[in-house]
């Protein structure tokens, strides 16, 4: 099963309440106050991870609770502090705040006003990432613009995180900090205080994770025009192949390599149909993964099997990347002309070049290994000079 996005519910852990508690000792008939800390709530923190390709995990796991930091002792005694909770998630993960998610909340503390300050939700905080060492990275505001440039509120809400590299580390929601003990309190004028502080609640929040994958060449055409046929001939990949549409249902990844240890990774987008850019055929839930692709291929039956023109099939691709984010358009693209082992395809090309001028198609069989090593090629080359741009 492959799931590429999924709501969840997460919540930090409590941090422990303070200790109110007094030195008893024999012959020492008034000891001072000695209430330990309370400890620090776990936090729940996400990390990219490379060897993922999916958010199964989740799916199976929708509520990602840490664990709360235990309360202060006497004696002196500071209470443990909560384990972190940590998610690996697939490089490639954005992670979106609904709109109905963490609420700044303030809790009441006993003792005098001086004496109680006030604790805010850390879910209200400014969120942190980190990087692949675990040290603080420079704080990112993603408030104002996403990663990819695009305005990060919308309706899924709040883009907060877009975690693309192996070991990025976001802490999606911040333990709360445990409270004081009475000893911290006491003073020359209030040598017993009898009160402590509560610990700080954990954040909390519903979040959306959507995945995105990282590939260098995405392969994006109709259905059954030979994309998963293609990507068996250039990879060790192996999706299911059949003579019918829709017989890829999610992205499969390839990985392409070279005889010089060279390697590209290229995803194979299911088929997409007319309407794609209003999730016609779940249109959005595919062209999602060929936004970060550097280099786009518009893989055409050349042989019209299903009594479409590939001239029109052309046109109307341009038209649904170009609807769903104009920004596509901006991507180097190739077109390539499959399945010229068929009897119509030669016609099929020459009427296209006719139809479609200024636009150089490369001929190929995916099913014959005709035109593939050019293929190859032409990739490589194509993500290379994307690469330095």
């Amino acid at each position: 099963m492959f799931v590429d996005e999924i709501k969840i519910y997460a919540r930090a852990g409590h941090g422990g309440k303070g200790c109110v508690a007094f030195h008893r000792e024999a012959f020492v008939p008034k000891g001072g106050p000695s209430g330990g800390n309370g400890g620090r709530g776990g936090s729940v923190i996400l990390r990219a991870d490379h060897d993922l390709n999916n958010l199964i995990a989740q799916y199976y796991q929708p509520r990602l609770i840490a664990p709360d930091g235990e309360h202060g002792l006497g004696k002196g005694m500071d209470g443990h502090a909560g384990k972190d909770l940590m998610v690996k998630v697939p490089c490639g993960t954005l992670v979106w705040q609904l709109a109905d998610g963490a609420k700044e909340t303030v809790e009441d503390e006993q003792g005098s006003p001086d004496d109680k300050p006030m604790f805010r939700s850390s879910a209200s905080k400014r969120p942190l990432i980190r990087s692949a060492s675990g040290a603080l990275a420079q704080e990112i505001d993603l408030s104002k613009e996403g990663a990819d440039g695009k305005s990060a509120s919308t309706d899924k809400g709040e883009l907060i995180a877009d975690l693309t590299r192996h070991g990025q580390q976001f802490i999606l929601c911040q333990g709360g900090r445990g409270g004081l003990g009475n000893r911290n309190f006491a003073t020359a004028a209030r040598q017993t205080p009898r009160f402590a502080q509560p610990g700080e609640p954990g954040g909390e929040g519903d979040f959306l994770f959507e995945l995105r994958i990282m590939a260098e060449v995405g392969l994006v055409g109709y259905p059954n025009a030979g994309k998963s046929t293609l990507l068996t001939a250039i990879s060790k990949a192996r999706p299911k192949i059949a003579p019918y549409p829709f017989t890829t249902l999610h992205p499969q990844i390839g990985i392409v390599e070279y005889a010089d240890f060279h390697r590209l990774t290229v995803c194979d987008v299911p088929g997409l149909i007319e309407g794609a850019h209003q999730n016609v055929g779940l249109g959005h839930a595919f062209l999602r993964h060929i936004e970060r692709c550097k280099i786009l291929v518009l893989l055409l039956d050349m042989a019209g099997t299903d009594n479409r023109a590939p001239w029109d099939d052309y046109k109307q691709l341009l038209s649904e990347l170009e609807l769903y984010d104009p920004a596509l358009l901006d991507k180097p693209r190739f077109v390539v002309g499959n399945k010229m082992d068929e009897t119509a395809a030669e016609k099929n090309l020459k009427q296209f070049k006719k139809q479609i001028k200024k636009v150089s198609v490369l001929p190929i069989s995916a099913a014959f290994d005709e035109g593939v090593e050019k293929f190859r090629k032409m990739i490589r080359e194509a993500v290379a000079e994307a690469s330095t741009e």
